[in-house]
């Protein structure tokens, strides 16, 4: 089983100790009379077979009692503090829908002045007055006359 040059092992076999089983006594058992004997029907089946057995009575609910009533003036006051604070969340919303309106609005006047002023600007700085004419710079022109004859 194992090659030549493995060491053999020595093998420990555990086997399980058997629990022995507990011995139960019981206590010698006293019968117990009902509180009514129930009577005893027998019916005979179409077959002709008589069948016995008990009669059993039908579970009737325990009566349900009467709620107590409530008062209008209890229900009265709890729809008005639901319709309270209903009324007060809804403000809270438009007021915040307001502020939000307001600072988009405002955020697109800021929005329009910085492209219009951008327009502004270009006109302003851009070439004006000569259109399609040619611009020289005279300084320039001197320099270069200078610089090639000088």
């Amino acid at each position: 089983m194992y090659p030549d040059h493995t060491p053999q092992r020595a093998v420990e076999v555990h086997h399980p100790t058997p629990i022995p089983p507990t011995v139960v006594h019981s206590a010698p058992g006293v019968p117990v009379q009902p509180g009514h004997v129930p009577t005893v029907a027998s019916i005979v089946v179409p077959d002709g077979r008589v069948v016995t057995g008990y009669a059993i009575d039908a579970v009737r609910p325990e009566p349900v009692t009467a709620k107590p009533a409530v008062s209008r003036a209890a229900v009265n006051v709890a729809l008005g503090g639901v319709g309270f604070l209903a009324v007060c969340g809804g403000l809270l919303l438009l007021t915040s829908f307001i502020a939000a309106l307001t600072a988009f609005i405002g955020q697109l006047i800021t929005l329009a002045a910085v492209i219009f002023g951008g327009w502004i600007a270009v006109q302003v700085l851009g070439t004006s007055g000569h259109k399609g004419g040619t611009t020289v710079n005279i300084r320039r022109a001197v320099i270069k006359r200078n610089h090639f004859h000088g």
